[in-house]
């Protein structure tokens, strides 16, 4: 690649970034459906033509912030049920690996929570994908912890699906926190108490599934 080029498409690179994290930032007051895609090249700078050179619409937008959002997130999902602790320990770190995301990415986590069924269909269809593909990995750790010995795939699926759906939740809950008055750390601290309990039922349930 010669250096003219590297420059160009490095540019266009960075350009496409801005029109992501400009439309994030639109998202935070407002659904995709509703987003114009003149509102976001206005905000980076650019003009309209130029959005599509980068995105075949608003909807493909929305499916590239639900890669940046989600696409990165299967090694700490796959962390949080990784056998190699007891049951508190890994219930314990799965809330801060959840916290700490929710308090480092808000406007992804309020996107995701928001478009999940919103009316953008490529959007719901994208972030159900990648959901799908929490689960499956999810499924795969549990298989391999002692407790899970006897279990069919169907039922460590279903099992996976409900840790996927208890960390969305717990993501939410954190995230309301964040936006709450009065005393955050106080929230905070109740919100973790709560989605460690939550969690807890899950794998009490789990260990008595078979009886």
């Amino acid at each position: 690649m010669s250096h003219t080029s590297g420059v160009r498409q490095a540019q266009k690179q960075k350009t496409r970034q801005a029109l992501m994290d400009a439309a994030l930032v639109l998202l935070e007051d407002q659904s995709l459906s509703s987003l114009g895609l003149r509102e976001v090249t206005r905000a980076v700078g650019v003009a309209p033509t130029a959005f599509y050179r980068h995105f075949r619409s608003t909807a493909d937008l929305g499916v590239a912030l639900v890669e940046e959002a989600l696409g990165s997130l299967h090694p700490m999902i796959r962390a949080t049920v990784a056998p190699d602790e007891d049951s508190a320990e890994r219930i314990a770190r799965a809330v801060e690996l959840i916290t700490g995301h929710v308090a480092a990415h808000p406007a992804h986590v309020r996107f995701v929570a928001r478009e999940r069924h919103g009316g953008v269909r490529p959007v719901r269809d994208a972030i159900r994908e990648q959901l799908a593909r929490f689960a499956g990995e999810v499924k795969d750790e549990l298989a391999k912890d002692p407790v899970s010995r006897g279990w069919s795939e169907a039922d460590l699926l279903m099992l996976a699906g409900l840790y996927v759906d208890q960390m969305l939740a717990t993501a939410s809950l954190f995230l309301e926190t964040l936006e709450a008055p009065g005393a955050p750390e106080e929230e905070r601290r109740r919100a973790a108490e709560t989605a460690a309990r939550q969690m807890r039922l899950i794998s009490v349930g789990r260990r008595h599934w078979l009886d």
